[in-house]
């Protein structure tokens, strides 16, 4: 866990470091854990209900895409794995999604959708 750490600190400065070591599960895992951090400072009790709703189902989909990459990096089979990837992709897809409405709103700025959205498209072309 520690070397994870450490390239993602790595990463920050320089992001070829990243591309060249990182599992999508690793990279799924970052993500998951950058958003959260960034969700964790907004208290949903206090948005409007078409804000919470999206910051929830945006929680939601960083759960469930960082379980669908883990599962296609444990598929014993290729047939299991194009099965995993493709639910993965959908899921990372919807989080991309979210992450968009969620900046309508002003919880993401631009800067913050097009680093994550990069992100999500590098996992993405990994899931093969």
């Amino acid at each position: 866990m520690r070397k994870v750490c450490q390239i993602w600190r790595y990463s920050k400065t320089e992001n070829s470091a990243i591309e060249s070591h990182s599992s999508p599960f690793v990279l799924t895992t970052q993500l998951v854990t950058h958003l959260k951090g960034t969700l964790s400072a907004i208290d949903i009790y206090q948005l409007p209900a078409e804000e919470r709703k999206i910051v929830t189902d945006l929680r939601q989909q960083l759960v469930d895409a960082r379980l669908d990459t883990r599962d296609y990096e444990l598929s014993e089979t290729r047939a299991e794995q194009i099965q995993n990837a493709t639910q993965a992709k959908k899921r990372l897809r919807k989080v991309r999604k979210d992450i968009l409405a969620a900046s309508e709103y002003n919880i993401f700025s631009s800067i913050d959708v097009a680093h994550l959205t990069a992100n999500i498209e590098q996992i993405i072309e990994r899931l093969e």
